[in-house]
């Protein structure tokens, strides 16, 4: 799954979290980072590549919006390791709000 390997870098999850706010043009984009057009251009490529985001022509401009087919694959994902570890935390966190029982006494000889 390409999309959390695509989110291990900061501006590319900044460029997600900006995205979730709305529709952009590259050059907005760009705008925010203290970078090259090219740069951001790569990180837009990453995005793209993992289905997070999708872009469209609009005369010269390229208008960037969230994939939802990409996210849904991620939300996928999550909700089977949440499935299979919550009612596992959940044990966990019974037994540690148990009261504590007294340490047994450790066997062996005196001195």
């Amino acid at each position: 799954m390409q999309g959390f390997a695509a989110l291990s870098d900061p501006t590319r999850r900044r460029i997600v979290e900006m995205l979730g706010q709305g529709e952009l043009s590259a050059g907005e984009i760009g705008a925010v980072f203290a970078m090259s057009a090219p740069a951001v251009s790569q990180h837009l490529k990453v995005l793209r590549e993992a289905r997070l985001v999708q872009v469209r022509a609009e005369a010269q401009r390229r208008i960037y919006s969230l994939d939802p087919a990409g996210l849904a694959e991620m939300d996928r994902w999550i909700a089977q390791v949440r499935r299979f570890w919550g009612p596992r935390l959940d044990d966990l966190e019974r037994e540690l709000r148990q009261p504590e029982r007294p340490a047994a006494k450790p066997k062996g000889r005196r001195k």
